[in-house]
């Protein structure tokens, strides 16, 4: 009897060590899915811990996100009966109406989101966000809801600063874009519906991208994270959760981007961000010099590098780099110790030069390297207007043919006339000129300035059919509106 009990507890003593073992092996074999898959465990880890990693970065950054909704009043035409709106009608018959359609004002809506960054209510976003709005709505990731009021925009970066009545918000950490890489993991997040964040991640794909139609100075973030409309003005994180770029997205005819999105970078954002809290408009530095490529063919007549550098095609009387000794036909390499990529690298870097400081500025003549100091100036806005009055050309902006606008739009010295900066979508122009076009004639009376533009259109009556010359392109046209 006790050989049999002993017997026994032999068993079950072996049966708890086999189990263990069983236990042990499968533990150390790792999850069964993983091993079918030909993943290790070693790799499974990793994946978990990086999932874990862009959560969390996400779950940081998405309360400093909130949801922007804009109204504005446009000016547009009902009909007076029912029968006229009737879309059969109005397809067989076409449209306007013309006498039959009655003007009246209706709101339009639109919607973006922005970035929290600072605790008291500045919110950094997209400047055609809330460009032309009347009022502002900004939601928070908590369902609070404020009325913001824009203290400044810079259509020339695409930037805006808006404020709410708000204290102790969550506001983002600033990171250092210039440490960006390309292959760097981010995150893109927005706010479209005032619902809930989208999150976004993919890689930096290329930095100091320009030429993309934006804004007037881009030096832009590239990313595969997709950034839609709606998204504009919303984050782009790295994987410490500082905010790097603010993100932006061109409505394309699909309605967004396959597998591109741009983030105006985070040191441009602080540059403008502090001028329109501190002053509700951005001072640039202005050196006073027209730039082109340095082709290769020029490069090796010049005696630089192809590909880099900026070359100076002209230098105005009396300017900064005028007093500098800069001459044409210079290739500037460096400028205040930092290297000049491009253009647009050069562009950049006086445009966010403040006023009276003096620079060091390294360039290329004759093959040989020189350096100047220039002390930089304050840019001067050339001065539009814009039609206001009630006719045909209402919401349309021109200004002065300037020197420098002739030599960028390559505007012969035998046109005169006002250049369009702007066409507003409720303009009876919209669809029909365009930002450069130079307005010459209107009903037959030659413009030679914006004085004579806005005497002539300030006399014109709301149903007055007008004939526009125009010039684009190099070529001269008649335009009925």
């Amino acid at each position: 009897m006790e050989n049999t009990s002993s017997l026994g507890k032999k068993n079950f003593l072996l049966a708890i060590v086999a189990f263990t073992l069983v236990i042990a092996f499968l533990a150390a074999a790792g999850p069964t899915e993983g091993k079918e898959k030909g993943i290790s465990r070693e790799s499974l880890d990793l994946l978990d811990r990086i999932n874990k990693a862009t959560a969390e970065v996400a779950e940081a950054i998405k309360p400093s996100v909130v949801h922007i909704s804009s109204t504005r009043i446009v000016q547009g035409r009902r009909f007076p009966s029912p029968f006229f709106n009737d879309p059969f009608f109005r397809e067989f018959f076409g449209t306007p109406f013309g006498p039959f359609e009655e003007p009246r004002n209706y709101k339009q809506s639109g919607t973006g989101s922005g970035v929290i960054v600072s605790r008291d209510g500045h919110i950094v976003t997209n400047n055609h966000v809330v460009k032309d709005t009347d009022e502002i709505k900004v939601t928070l990731a908590d369902r609070r809801v404020f009325k913001g009021k824009v203290l400044g925009s810079d259509p020339k970066t695409d930037l805006a600063v808006i404020k709410i009545e708000a204290s102790d918000l969550p506001a983002a950490v600033f990171g250092d874009s210039d440490r960006l890489r390309v292959g760097e993991r981010v995150i893109a997040v927005g706010n479209p519906f005032g619902l809930d964040q989208t999150v976004t991640s993919g890689i930096i794909s290329f930095k100091g991208r320009a030429d993309v139609g934006i804004a007037d100075y881009e030096d832009f973030i590239q990313t595969d994270a997709p950034i839609n409309p709606g998204n504009s003005g919303g984050a782009l994180v790295n994987m410490r959760g500082e905010l790097i770029g603010i993100n932006t997205a061109i409505v394309t005819s699909s309605g967004g981007h396959q597998g591109i999105g741009f983030a105006i970078p985070s040191n441009m954002v602080k540059i403008v961000m502090e001028q329109l809290i501190q002053r509700g408009k951005v001072v640039r530095g202005w050196l006073g010099v027209t730039v082109q490529a340095v082709t290769p063919e020029l490069a090796k007549q010049l005696g630089v590098e192809a590909d880099r550098g900026a070359l100076v095609g002209d230098v105005n009387e009396g300017s900064p780099a005028d007093k500098a000794g800069i001459q044409r036909g210079d290739v500037i390499v460096r400028y205040d110790g930092k290297e000049v990529r491009d253009v647009t690298a050069l562009k950049n870097m006086v445009a966010a030069t403040k006023p009276g400081q003096e620079v060091e500025i390294e360039y290329r003549r004759n093959g040989k390297t020189g350096t100047v100091r220039a002390v930089i100036e304050e840019q001067k806005e050339t001065a539009g207007v814009t039609a206001r009055h009630e006719n045909r050309l209402k919401g349309l902006t021109v200004q002065d043919l300037t020197a420098e606008i002739r030599r960028e739009l390559d505007i012969p010295a035998r046109i005169q006339g006002v250049v369009v900066v702007s066409v507003a979508e409720d303009s009876a122009a919209y669809g029909v000129l365009r930002k450069g076009d130079v307005i010459m004639e209107i009903n037959r009376k030659k413009i030679k300035g914006v004085e004579e533009y806005e005497a002539v259109v300030s006399r014109l009556k709301g149903d007055d059919r007008v004939l526009l010359l125009v010039y684009r392109k190099g070529g001269t046209f008649y335009v009925s509106l």
